[in-house]
């Protein structure tokens, strides 16, 4: 089984990204913090093994990650990083930096319908 101990210099790299949250993880935040969507409990820059993941959700073992332009140069990381996340159990949700933006409702009724909850 792969490592999945998070070393200190990847935490304290997280906790400088919780303080600089792109416009879309903003946007989408203000709907995961506090159990907002279906009661869900999601942390923001949560790190793991080596990544830190947009947002996490540990009880459905879902992270949700928010792509930017950044992302269309970086698709081989970007599928070794999920292929390791879900040798952990973990499923992955990728979206847009403009699905988020602009179809926000529909983002947040994917998450709820993976998750199996009930309502938004």
């Amino acid at each position: 089984m792969p490592n999945t101990r998070t070393s200190g210099a990847i935490r304290v790299r997280a906790r400088e990204l919780r303080k600089q949250l792109t416009p879309a993880e903003e946007s989408l935040w203000k709907h995961l913090r506090d159990r907002r969507l279906a009661g869900l409990k999601f942390r923001r820059q949560e790190p793991l093994g080596r990544y830190i993941l947009d947002f996490y959700c540990h009880e459905c073992r879902l992270a949700v990650e928010i792509d930017g332009a950044v992302h269309d140069t970086r698709e081989r990381e970007d599928r070794e990083r999920t292929e390791w996340l879900e040798a952990q159990g973990i499923r992955v949700l990728r979206f847009c930096n403009s699905d988020v933006v602009n179809k926000l409702e529909g983002v947040l009724e994917e998450i709820v319908r993976v998750t199996g909850t009930v309502g938004i």
